[in-house]
């Protein structure tokens, strides 16, 4: 770890001062490497692609924000079987749609059985 940034938030969705609270991000790279703009900016680069890469595909494709459950097993148990999903997206040439990618491990529990038990 090369730099450490503290950035303070501002959002209409900060009810209170004491909801305000700083994000801080770790980074390789040197502090003069960039300048605060530019900092700025890739960070939000960076979460505007976690959402685009993750939160979206989960919510929209996986339903992610319908789960009714309040078990915290539960619902931790299905955002782990969520992310290998994505996980096995991601590792499988073939496919490159979600659903598509759904639909055959549904549809061949082999299929399934040889992703969980593959050594990557």
């Amino acid at each position: 770890m090369e730099t450490v940034i503290k950035v303070r938030r501002d959002s209409t969705a900060f009810k209170e001062d004491k909801d305000r609270l700083p994000g801080y991000y770790l980074s390789s790279r040197p502090v003069d490497s960039m300048t605060p703009e530019q900092w700025l900016e890739y960070i939000r680069g960076h979460w505007g692609g976690i959402e685009i890469r993750n939160h979206w595909r989960k919510d929209a494709c996986l339903l992610e924000d319908k789960t009714r459950s309040r078990n915290p097993n539960t619902v931790a148990t299905m955002a782990m079987l969520r992310n290998c999903l994505l996980f096995f997206l991601s590792e499988d040439p073939h496919t490159s749609n979600i659903n598509a990618l759904t639909e055959d491990i549904a549809a061949d529990s082999d299929k399934a059985l040889e992703m969980v038990t593959r050594r990557f």
